[in-house]
């Protein structure tokens, strides 16, 4: 029977944004979707995927348990899909692309932030390494198993191009068309390269409001940082009895605002000196389509020192992360000497990775199982594994 499939709008559409109509498809064949686009239906499936929902009990900077209001992995890549559909509005490309890229561009992120990923990464040194952009791509490729007729979700070239951010010469060889855009140096989609710096965007905008609120950095150190201290003068000027929470709250809300303001306008200037005719011809350009202004991206670098230096090195931070690291070290180590010891599912994924690739497959599905948990499953396993009372 012939279903009907979305236009996705098509017609409003930049003639170098992503069309579903031209995808390059996905690796098991399907019948296309009915009442949705081909981008639709990728941003579906990870929004019912497993990993996505473990996003909600992993780490940005501040462990789970620390406290509610904080970011965590799910609330981030929320606000990355909701500042990346702007700015994908504003540019006339694919919203629902975009929107998929940005809510699955963490699945392959550790517990506990970037202390896990470097703590399995020093664990996998001598298998392989790890690295959270090329476990995404394992998790939608292989490790979701939602659907009878094949492993993973079965997303599209386009939006496992833009989940794939950077990569190693040496991966990219193992990946096929998907790896080559980095051996030959081309750019992913507009989609995939906005959704890039939006990450950027809500992350740092964000890790500022999760630092005072945190008490970890303060509003005085901030107003050495341009970016900041332009926003923060403006609204003290137009708000001057305005209360210091909803002060932060309208500066964070500005900080947000001038960013997309300044991305929108620099790359409406490029794509129009470029005029690229179709999405190839972006992903051939010499250089990213999709910029930041140079005055912005110098702000932008200033507030990334700031939050390096201040926020991220402090020291509740680092010793949070130091337990974080002994956590994920000392459960690797317990996993890979006895698989035994972890649930029967995993060890089934122990065993069919150590039947084809020996002590390294065995390593791999010990890191799958381990990226995956999420932070407080991972003190609660490290409990369970560890303290003999229990």
């Amino acid at each position: 029977m012939n279903t009907p499939a979305a236009t996705d709008h098509g017609s409003m559409l930049a003639p170098y944004a992503a069309n579903p109509a031209g995808t390059r498809g996905r690796q098991h064949a399907e019948p296309a979707p009915a009442y949705r686009s081909e981008y639709q239906r990728d941003r579906d499936r990870i929004i019912h995927s497993a990993a996505f929902r473990r996003l909600e009990y992993k780490t940005q900077v501040f462990v789970n348990h620390e406290g509610d209001l904080f970011r965590t992995r799910l609330t981030h890549s929320i606000e990355v899909a909701q500042v990346a559909r702007s700015i994908a509005r504003a540019l006339r490309v694919n919203e629902d692309l975009t929107e998929g890229i940005a809510l699955a561009h963490d699945l392959g992120h550790t517990p506990f932030g970037h202390a896990g990923q470097d703590a399995l990464n020093a664990c996998m040194k001598y298998y392989g390494g790890f690295e959270h952009n090329l476990q995404s791509l394992r998790v939608i490729d292989e490790l979701e198993e939602r659907y009878a007729e094949f492993p993973g979700l079965n997303l599209t070239f386009e939006t496992r191009e833009g989940i794939l951010k950077h990569c190693s010469l040496k991966n990219a060889e193992k990946l096929g068309e998907l790896g080559r855009r980095f051996i030959e140096k081309r750019q992913p989609s507009l989609e995939a390269q906005l959704t890039n710096l939006a990450d950027e965007i809500a992350y740092n905008s964000h890790d500022v409001d999760d630092g005072l609120r945190s008490g970890l950095i303060d509003v005085e150190e901030l107003a050495d940082v341009a970016l900041f201290r332009e926003q923060y003068d403006t609204v003290r000027s137009l708000y001057p009895q305005l209360a210091p929470r909803r002060t932060i709250h309208e500066v964070v809300r500005r900080l947000i605002g001038c960013q997309v303001i300044d991305l929108v306008e620099t790359s409406q200037v490029n794509l129009k000196r470029a005029s690229p005719d179709n999405s190839d011809a972006v992903r051939h350009h010499d250089g990213a389509l999709i910029a930041f202004s140079e005055s912005m991206r110098e702000k932008n670098l200033e507030l990334k020192r700031f939050l390096r230096t201040r926020l991220y090195r402090h020291y509740r931070v680092h010793r949070m992360s130091a337990k974080a690291a002994r956590t994920i070290t000392a459960l690797f180590e317990a996993y890979i000497d006895d698989p035994r010891l972890m649930p029967i599912e995993a060890q089934q994924h122990v065993n069919q990775l150590e039947s084809v690739n020996g002590r390294d497959g065995r390593a791999r599905a010990v890191a799958d199982y381990v990226a995956g948990m999420t932070d407080r499953y991972a003190i609660a396993e490290y409990e369970r594994t560890f303290n003999p009372a229990l």
